[in-house]
């Protein structure tokens, strides 16, 4: 295509747009065209504009269920859950692809360490999907859609690797997604005074404490690399309020997958201190030795809670200590994945093709088999690689605490996802690709 052809495109496709509006009777339908509309515009002029309009929509898009697709493995249940950001992100990358197309010897993918690595995964769970529709065991529109929701954000990836071409932009979207936390942080504390936990904002009835525990924990790993490295940036003051308000804000979702992310936080923060600045590792030893003492009622019932459950079905005994019934159903979903991987070795069952296992490792197994579980962690070793490169080979001290930071939360994340769908939860995984850019 042309940019003259891009040109007419746009307009025809507005054309087409309002007409939709003007014959639809339903204001819903209208509202989300005319949306549609507005954003094609948005992102043919200017992808970077596009790009923090994504940014700001992480964590703060709402959702709604599409229908009630499911496997034909006992995923019954599993609606397909769409977002603001979704709508957005196709047509930025919609238009992004076009503009790429218009620009002789252009290429929509720069070439970067993660790419084989990306394809690799993506294409091992939708060989091991493929099979499991051919088996009867995964429904094709079911399949097709979670596969593709899951690996969205990767788009991400190869859209802001191209789209941010300098360091000031780089700061720039840092920024943005540093606001849109500390946004995020105050619906969070916000929510204390209820005595619920804490999710995101839009997150339906139930909402998903776990979710923004993990999506916490990874900013908060950012922001402190951004500390921990000297000169990063020029006032510390503002990351100093987001590390005490986030912490606040981690706290009150209750998620105890989180705070053992936390914990693997501290731990690194520690590392990186103890040949440093010993005198202040030191005194962050103490005040995690002394939590038992400051921390909130809440957050330490719900820790004890896991072995002071009363008595109830389903527990997973231990000598004479009792699990709690969450988390006796986490474990016993690793043996459940066992025994379907043992019935698929190699393939899997498919995405969607067997029952929902809320844990990351034993989700993969399952779904994607040997083949996936090799994918999975053939990208998990590039992207510590990568990681570790971009630190030791940083030129400035704020690419360095970048850097320092993605390095902190890759690791804590890595543990959220023993008791999580870490790396497949879009509102973790879209900024957690958006910084490995």
């Amino acid at each position: 295509m042309q940019p003259k052809g891009l040109i007419i495109v746009l307009p025809l496709a507005l054309a087409a747009a309002l007409s939709l509006v003007l014959v639809s009777s339903d204001k819903m339908f209208s509202l989300a065209i005319i949306l549609g509309a507005l954003l094609l515009v948005v992102a043919f002029l200017s992808t970077r504009l596009s790009l923090y309009l994504l940014v700001f929509s992480m964590l703060l898009s709402p959702e709604f269920l599409i229908g009630n697709l499911t496997g034909g493995g006992g995923a019954s249940g599993r609606g397909l859950t769409l977002r603001f950001d979704d709508l957005l992100l196709v047509v930025i990358g919609f238009v992004w692809l076009a503009k790429m197309a218009t620009h002789k010897g252009g290429t929509p993918f720069l070439r970067t360490p993660l790419n084989g690595p990306i394809m690799f995964y993506i294409a091992a769970a939708g060989l091991a999907t493929l099979i499991g529709v051919l088996g009867g065991r995964v429904k094709p529109m079911s399949g097709f859609f979670y596969w593709l929701k899951y690996y969205e954000y990767m788009f991400l990836y190869f859209m802001v690797v191209s789209a941010v071409m300098t360091k000031e932009e780089a700061r720039r979207v840092v920024f943005a997604s540093l606001v849109t936390c500390f946004v995020i942080v105050l619906f969070a504390i916000a929510q204390i005074p209820s005595g619920e936990r804490a999710s995101a904002p839009f997150e339906g009835e139930q909402g998903e404490p776990n979710t923004l525990g993990g999506y916490l924990v990874f900013m908060l790993a950012i922001v402190s690399g951004l500390l921990l490295t000297r000169e990063a940036v020029a006032n510390r003051l503002p990351l100093l309020l987001l590390l005490v308000a986030g912490t606040i804000g981690l706290m009150a979702t209750l998620s105890r997958a989180s705070f053992l992310a936390a914990g693997v936080l501290i731990l690194g923060c520690i590392g990186f201190l103890a040949p440093r600045k010993p005198i202040l590792m030191t005194m962050v030893l103490l005040g995690i030795l002394s939590t038992p003492l400051w921390a909130p009622h809440a957050v330490k019932e719900r820790v004890s809670y896991t072995f002071t459950q009363e008595q109830e079905e389903g527990q997973i005994r231990l000598g004479a200590l009792r699990i709690d019934t969450s988390t006796s159903d986490r474990l016993r979903s690793w043996q459940q994945s066992f025994e379907l991987w043992k019935k698929f070795p190699l393939w899997g069952t498919g995405v969607t093709g067997g029952p929902f296992l809320d844990a990351m490792y034993p989700r993969v197994l399952a779904e994607t088999g040997l083949l996936g579980l090799v994918a999975f962690i053939v990208l998990i070793g590039s992207l510590f690689r990568t990681s570790i490169t971009s630190y030791r080979l940083a030129t400035d001290q704020f690419s360095r605490g970048i850097a320092l930071g993605f390095l902190l939360g890759f690791l804590a994340l890595l543990v959220h996802a023993i008791g999580s769908n870490t790396f497949l939860t879009v509102r973790i995984m879209e900024p957690f690709w958006l910084f490995a850019a």
